[in-house]
């Protein structure tokens, strides 16, 4: 794949992942309204409500006003960035760019923008978000990065064409691949931060969190960023997991990779309609015992089980 090519690429999966994602977004209140025998909002209502906050006022009224700017903008451009080493639907576009160590910090970058933020905002209800979200990160953190470093160690490869083309688990799961694909099934709610694992911004705890002193613009761009977010770790997951059919050309196979996203997605909208928020504490034991059923296949991997 020539340089041209993979930038295209990467642009291409940009692209359809800010198109895709406020669709999501709409599927998953339409889903949670109708489950809760609710008429629900358009799908194409979080097109207009972006549209909305984009064209208000920007109005700063944090403590560090350019830490809230640089917050905002390094949260969707992380986001983004991972959309590049992602195949969705093809090969993965700019897969020479990095490798898994990269995707990681990737990963993990995106909830430091969240902690900025919060930081930057300086209000009592964004420094309690802040510290919720740290104690989230260190006990949810390891999971995606085990999975993904359990890949490699199974490929014998830090590649990220390597470990994300499917090859791990397509002819079969070993016994540390099903441990952590049961620990990425139970994980999956809290990394998209939805309910019952929105402790981060539970908004009718502490009214958003880190991000309540965010109008405008900004907010918008927050929203946007933690929409992509979905798609991103959907995308990942059905990469990592799912990955049966990806080889199909196209467009079936681009048309059945999106379909198993949209899938995930109505699933993550299932179980967060039917679920009450948990308290923090208890989120934490329920991350800490997902953590070591994900450290007990780690273990297993590097033996080649």
């Amino acid at each position: 794949m020539t340089t041209l090519n993979a930038i295209l690429g990467g642009l291409f999966n940009i692209i359809v992942v800010l198109l895709l994602a406020p669709f999501c977004e709409g599927v998953l209140r339409k889903v949670t309204a109708r489950l809760q025998s609710r008429q629900g909002p358009p799908l194409r209502q979080p097109y207009f409500d972006l549209l909305k906050l984009l064209g208000k006022e920007d109005i700063e009224s944090g403590e560090i006003p350019l830490m809230q700017r640089f917050a905002v903008y390094l949260a969707l451009a992380s986001v983004l960035t991972i959309a590049c080493l992602v195949p969705m639907g093809f090969s993965a576009p700019m897969n020479a760019g990095g490798d898994v160590i990269l995707l990681t910090y990737l990963l993990t970058l995106a909830g430091i923008c969240t902690l900025l933020a919060g930081l930057a905002a300086g209000s009592t209800y964004s420094l309690v978000g802040i510290s919720r979200e740290m104690m989230t990160m260190i006990a949810l953190e390891p999971l995606f990065a085990i999975a993904i470093i359990i890949g490699a160690l199974h490929v014998k490869s830090f590649r990220l064409d390597a470990v994300l083309s499917g090859s791990v688990y397509a002819t079969g799961l070993p016994v540390s691949g099903v441990l952590i694909f049961i620990v990425m099934v139970f994980s999956f709610q809290a990394f998209v931060q939805r309910v019952p694992f929105d402790t981060t911004e539970a908004e009718t705890e502490i009214m958003e969190g880190p991000v309540m002193e965010y109008s405008g613009p900004k907010l918008a761009l927050f929203k946007y960023a933690q929409m992509a977010k979905l798609v991103i770790y959907s995308g990942l997951f059905v990469t990592l997991f799912v990955p049966w059919g990806n080889g199909l050309r196209f467009p079936l196979g681009w048309v059945l990779y999106w379909a198993k996203v949209l899938g995930l997605v109505l699933l993550v909208t299932v179980t967060a309609a039917t679920h009450a928020r948990y308290r923090i504490d208890q989120a934490i034991r329920y991350y800490a015992s997902l953590l070591a059923v994900a450290a007990l296949a780690l273990i297993l991997a590097s033996y080649g089980l």
